[in-house]
């Protein structure tokens, strides 16, 4: 039988570190080793528990430094935080190549979020407008979210040919009520209490609309996406970036 796998979190008492560090003690195939948060010896944390895996949720400005820290204990970084820069992406990529380790940055780690983005590409090109409107926590500190300015992104780059259309207001009386603009695709953000994180990508044409809804009912949501990802990414040498992409969706 194979040794389980030695896991960190880093961000352990957070929302969403809380719940999956809670989860991974009782992870078939996993030991738990602990966590660390801001201000803890991250260095010595991970010298003395010797994890394979780093989970990061935390905050984007910890994230990279977290990550590169894991890569050269020589653990892999599965980093959930979302806000990373493109750069900061690319630096770690180059870091896990040239320490022969895997690794994934996913900006959502929800297996049905995912999904959704996929199914919102393959409609795209069937219609003309689309909006998204993502709904989360009141206390999330981005907005819009990472998943709805990827899946915007997305959308965009599915019409480059013929954009969407987005029609605006002749006189918008409140400032931002179209939305943010990302490639003429609307983003609107919800921040309200009893949210976790939701979203739903409307599409519209003449006497129709599309809508793709995702709902996430707790934070456990997230849990088999980066089960899924530990194992993969201490399996073989790759680093991904999405779960999409870990799931073969591109």
């Amino acid at each position: 039988m194979a040794e389980p796998i030695r896991v960190a979190v880093a961000g352990y008492r957070g929302k969403v570190g809380s719940v999956l560090a809670a989860a991974l003690q009782s992870e078939p195939g996993i030991e738990y080793v602990g966590g660390v948060e801001l201000g803890d010896d991250l260095a010595a944390f991970l010298h003395e528990k010797r994890p394979r895996a780093l989970v990061d949720f935390t905050q984007p400005s910890e994230a990279l430094h977290n990550a590169l820290a894991a890569v050269a204990s020589g653990a892999s970084p599965v980093v959930g935080t979302t806000g990373m820069s493109a750069d900061a992406v690319d630096k770690l990529d180059t870091a896990c190549k040239s320490k022969g380790l895997g690794g994934i940055v996913a900006p959502n780690f929800a297996v049905g979020a995912v999904l959704m983005m996929h199914l919102a590409d393959i409609a795209a090109p069937h219609f003309d407008a689309v909006e998204v409107i993502e709904m989360h926590h009141a206390t999330k500190l981005d907005a819009p979210s990472g998943t709805a300015l990827s899946t915007a992104r997305r959308l965009a780059a599915k019409r480059r040919d013929k954009p969407f259309s987005h029609k605006k207001a002749e006189k918008e009386t409140l400032p931002g009520t179209r939305g943010g603009e990302e490639g003429n695709v609307a983003v609107h953000s919800v921040r309200l209490p009893g949210f976790v994180a939701d979203q739903e990508v409307i599409f519209g044409l003449p006497g129709q609309t599309l809508t793709i809804v995702h709902r996430t009912t707790s934070r456990e949501a997230y849990i088999p996406g980066v089960v899924l990802a530990i194992h993969k990414v201490t399996a073989e040498p790759r680093f991904y970036r999405g779960l999409d992409e870990l799931l073969g969706l591109r």
